[in-house]
């Protein structure tokens, strides 16, 4: 059943499904490709389609699968199978789930991983009516991502006076719209927690590193990527990411800015292909970059000095890199009094145990959306971990009453396992030992 929303940027038609409303693909910025993001301007007296999911960014698996890959297929099951996406440049949208009545609830903005090169937030797993129930707008955004969102070139430079970065400053305009027109949904706009996983909790954790977005957001959540990655891994200058992509435009045929701008998207990732064949460094300059502007600084400079909010982090026994994701995890966690937890809950199913990713369906309530045999237990840790999701996003404090407590980190974390969930110190050589054994989970 279709529902009317009546705010001072318009009435949106959006979804009724019982117990909350959810508004989908709601346009929150438009922009020609490689250029920075412009807020749509919103007619009060105009009436906007929101019953459907908007489109999503443009990526290699739009052209170029690679299902033969076992990581790749095993990843397409989990969260993709069945699901048709439109794939197309206009793909700066979001998507709201609020509660049915009310004003002043707490504010979550999820921010998606991929790799900064794919992802969206339609993938099965992500579905916010479990927190809407609660009393907590959940708002899903999505964002440039690969050559789309993090190109950089002198001409661009010479245009805007910084250049990349664009898939982080969508995340940015997207936020900043929230922050402006939640208030119409019954969101409280003083009240915004940031919530992401994978390259979503890394991109938060550089929007965490920059004064300039004091006050954007009152909270941070990161899923498997807070904290100092090793030094090879983190955002090079922008001018030393430049001639990758000008190889790219020789591969693509391509000798200028323009004509790159102007040529269709099948042969631009054909030339994304052929130069992953012919470099070793792609995942390094398809991504975010030290620019000065959102990145002022190399970030392990910057990291001593993060923005004063309330911090939860966590990670998963199979992590990519689980101990080092458990140890910069942990050490940023102490140094800004935040929470931790240590996610042990092996997937139903198959051997490749608390895979990277795998606590998305618990945290989002999406258990049944999945093929693997779930039982009770898993959805009452689910139900146990979006509670106290929701308890941080509106006071800044995991805990409400419930058992065990959630204590600041120090060493510890709250382990979440089916023997049952206590603070204690994570299982390190569990962690170590499914790094060396188990590695990227495989269909």
């Amino acid at each position: 059943m279709k529902v009317a929303k009546e705010t001072g940027s318009g009435t949106f038609i959006g979804n009724d499904r019982g117990d909350s409303l959810e508004y989908l693909g709601i346009k929150y910025a438009l922009t020609p490709r490689f250029c920075y993001a412009s807020p749509v301007t919103y007619d009060k007296t105009t009436e906007y389609d929101a019953t459907a999911f908007g489109g999503v960014c443009p990526q290699t698996r739009t052209y170029y699968e690679h299902l033969e890959v076992p990581e790749r297929l095993f990843y397409h099951r989990e969260f993709r199978e069945g699901i048709t996406y439109d794939y197309d440049e206009d793909c700066l949208n979001l998507n709201i789930y609020a509660p049915r009545a009310g004003e002043g609830h707490p504010v979550i903005i999820f921010i998606h991983g991929g790799g900064f090169n794919s992802g969206s937030v339609k993938d099965s797993s992500f579905d916010g009516a479990e927190y809407a129930r609660r009393g907590v707008i959940l708002v899903t955004i999505n964002y440039r991502v690969g050559v789309l969102g993090y190109l950089t070139h002198e001409e661009i430079f010479k245009k805007f006076g910084r250049d990349g970065n664009f898939g982080l400053d969508d995340q940015l305009v997207a936020i900043r719209w929230v922050k402006e027109h939640i208030s119409g949904f019954g969101g409280d706009p003083d009240n915004i927690t940031l919530m992401g996983q994978s390259a979503g909790a890394i991109s938060i954790q550089y929007l965490c590193l920059s004064k300039d977005n004091s006050g954007l957001f009152k909270r941070a959540i990161m899923m498997s990527g807070g904290g100092l990655f090793p030094k090879f891994a983190l955002p090079r200058p922008a001018e030393e990411t430049r001639s990758y992509w000008l190889q790219l435009m020789e591969l693509a045929g391509c000798k200028s800015l323009e004509e790159l701008q102007a040529l269709d998207l099948k042969p631009l990732f054909t030339a994304i292909e052929e130069i992953k064949k012919l470099r070793k460094d792609s995942t390094f300059n398809t991504m975010p970059v030290v620019d000065g502007f959102l990145i002022k600084a190399p970030v392990d400079r910057l990291i001593s000095e993060p923005l004063p909010i309330d911090y939860m982090l966590g990670y998963t026994n199979n992590d990519m890199y689980a101990p080092i994701m458990a140890h910069i995890g942990n050490k940023f966690a102490n140094a800004n009094n935040g929470y931790v937890y240590y996610f042990d809950v092996d997937a139903p199913g198959d051997s490749n145990k608390a895979f990277h990713s795998s606590e998305l369906r618990y945290a989002f309530g999406t258990l049944h959306k999945s093929h693997r045999p779930y039982d009770e237990k898993d959805r009452e840790i689910s139900r146990f971990l979006i509670d106290r999701i929701c308890a941080f996003a509106g006071t800044g404090d995991p805990n409400s009453g419930q058992s065990p407590v959630w204590k600041r980190s120090r060493g510890k974390a709250l382990c979440f396992s089916k023997k049952g969930i206590r603070m204690k110190r994570p299982g390190w050589l569990k962690m170590v030992f499914n790094m060396l054994t188990k590695g990227e989970p495989k269909a």
